[in-house]
Parts: C-alpha cells; sequence; structure tokens
C-alpha cells in the first residue's frame, strides 16, 4: 500500500533528525494519550522539539494549536512542516540546538 502525503512528510522529518543525531519519537495516538499532541517529538543538548506534520495545506486543528502553543510557552521548540517547508524545518532546528 502506497503511503499517504503526510506519511511521506513524517518519514522525510524522521530521516532528517536521524541524519542531525536527535533522539526522536512518535507519540502512538488512535485515542491512547491526550489530543492534539504533535506528530514527532525530539530532543537534542536538552532543548526540546515537536513537530506536526501535514501535507499539502493541511491546517493545525484547535487541539494541535493549543499543544503547540503549551510547547512553546514551557520554552520548547515547534513547527508545523509541509512537503514544502522541509529547509525551513532543519535551518530552524540547526539553530535551536546550537
Amino acid at each position: 500500500m502506497a503511503d499517504t502525503p503526510e506519511k511521506k512528510v513524517k518519514n522525510a522529518v524522521r530521516k532528517m533528525l536521524d541524519r542531525l543525531g536527535i533522539y526522536h519519537f512518535m507519540p502512538p495516538g488512535m485515542g491512547l494519550g491526550r489530543s492534539g499532541i504533535p506528530d514527532i517529538i525530539g530532543c537534542k543538548n536538552g532543548k526540546f522539539i515537536a513537530i506536526e506534520c501535514k501535507a499539502g495545506k493541511g491546517k493545525v486543528t484547535a487541539l494541535q494549536e493549543r499543544e503547540l502553543l503549551a510547547i512553546c510557552n514551557a520554552g520548547g521548540f515547534t513547527f508545523v512542516v509541509n512537503e514544502t517547508c522541509l529547509d525551513e524545518l532543519e535551518m530552524r532546528i540547526l539553530l535551536w540546538i546550537s
């Protein structure tokens, strides 16, 4: 079965984080945790990273926005990425972890 466009973005982000040596994981979904948690959580040099992956013109939900804002307010890095801004994500992560 072919990957969905969003799954392709998630795979590209995970590959990037692996290449950068950033610890990361994907929290389980499907009602097993708190709603709105970002797709990918990571940490490097004590810096918290949360990434929400979208495809095309996909938008974050109100619950996702709430969680991303809470992470920012706690001092973490957040980013909503799609296939058009993977390079920007990498640049911002490199600035964040340096």
